[in-house]
């Protein structure tokens, strides 16, 4: 079972993902993991794809999200904006301005789980 946890913002460490592109992990459990996304504006995390499912929120800025391959539409999501990206497909991102996403994947993202210990 997950222990309680409550951390200072100081206390997250930021890993750069991708050029322009910071993940911090806020925190992760049993069940999820919970990720705050910043990007300068024109950074792109490329196209990829993970069994997790994906839901985020635009806390600022404006970013440009097309979910499915090559060939589905992008649509533009702006501050307060969500979005769910189900497990399994492809997804990229482009910031149109400087943006922070607030991001939450389940299962368990491992491979950020531990960013914070």
């Amino acid at each position: 079972m997950s222990e309680p946890l409550v951390r200072a913002a100081s206390a997250m460490r930021a890993l750069e993902a991708f050029p322009g592109v910071t993940r911090r992990t806020l925190a992760s459990g049993d069940n999820l993991t919970l990720v705050q996304i910043d990007c300068v504006a024109g950074a792109v995390v490329p196209e990829h794809v993970h069994p997790h499912e994906q839901a985020g929120t635009v806390a600022s800025g404006r970013i440009m999200l097309r979910v499915g391959g090559d060939g589905a539409p992008e649509r533009e999501v702006g501050a307060g904006g969500s979005y769910l990206i189900p497990g399994g497909l492809p997804h990229f991102v482009r910031a149109l301005e400087a943006a922070r996403l607030i991001e939450v994947f389940a299962p368990v993202r491992e491979e950020f789980a531990h960013d914070y210990d």
